[in-house]
């Protein structure tokens, strides 16, 4: 078998599915301090994030943030999709190697998943508004280190209060535990009604399975389907259903 070849097949192995830059980095020596994960980097988040007074001024300053080392190795910054005036928004874990390529949240396999599970319940993206707690895809899909995830958090903070939803979804464990500050997995969050604080209100929050774990694990669609209907139960309760 020819070298190159070889090479290629090793490294889809090991999981590589795209080249990030034209030539090898060594990234103990190239990223700057300043995007290292520090207090001072998470202070900086929380202070751009807060200044942010509308939806389309928070994702240019979530574009123009350098802190976060997850922005150099994206392709592209995944903000938002749908509809933020609709009252029920879905927060996700992070973008995949789809989202990045097209700069919008849940539209890979797990997106397409998930537009079947709106539209089973009579919604689509229009009744919704879809984020992420990263608005960078980790290389690779690894899991985001803690001080990714502390940088990233103030925007997705800030984009709840902006959008005040009315109701709140989040999508897989890792966005529930990190959302909610709870220490259970998704099999034991998903389910019931939960709170999220907002200033002087709380917000109902229904954690759910992520739609890639649906593909992962097909049995639990039927849970997944019963999640479904308590979120359409809720939505016709507080008039957003049409």
């Amino acid at each position: 078998m020819d070298p190159r070849a070889a090479l290629l097949d090793w490294y889809l192995a090991a999981g590589v599915d795209e080249a990030i830059g034209e030539a090898p980095v060594d990234r103990f020596t190239a990223v700057p301090a300043a995007a290292v994960a520090t207090q001072d980097a998470v202070e900086s988040a929380r202070q751009i994030a807060a200044r942010a007074q509308t939806l389309d001024e928070l994702r240019v300053a979530l574009a123009g943030f350098e802190e976060c080392g997850l922005k150099r190795t994206a392709t592209s910054l995944v903000f938002a999709d749908g509809n933020p005036e609709a009252g029920l928004m879905l927060v996700g874990e992070a973008p995949g190697a789809e989202e990045d390529r097209q700069g919008l949240p849940f539209v890979g396999r797990s997106g397409q998943l998930l537009d079947r599970m709106l539209a089973a319940i009579g919604l689509d993206r229009t009744h919704c508004y879809i984020a992420n707690t990263l608005p960078w895809r980790p290389p690779g899909n690894r899991k985001p280190t803690d001080a990714e995830t502390a940088m990233c958090i103030p925007f997705i903070q800030r984009q709840i209060e902006l959008a005040r939803p009315k109701l709140l979804a989040f999508l897989g464990g890792t966005a529930a535990a990190t959302m909610l500050g709870r220490t259970e997995g998704i099999t034991r969050l998903r389910g019931r009604w939960l709170a999220y604080p907002l200033g002087e209100v709380e917000i109902p929050v229904l954690p759910m399975f992520h739609p890639a774990y649906l593909l992962r694990q097909p049995a639990a669609k039927r849970q997944a389907w019963q999640d479904l209907l308590r979120l359409r139960e809720k939505l016709l309760e507080i008039g957003l259903s049409n």
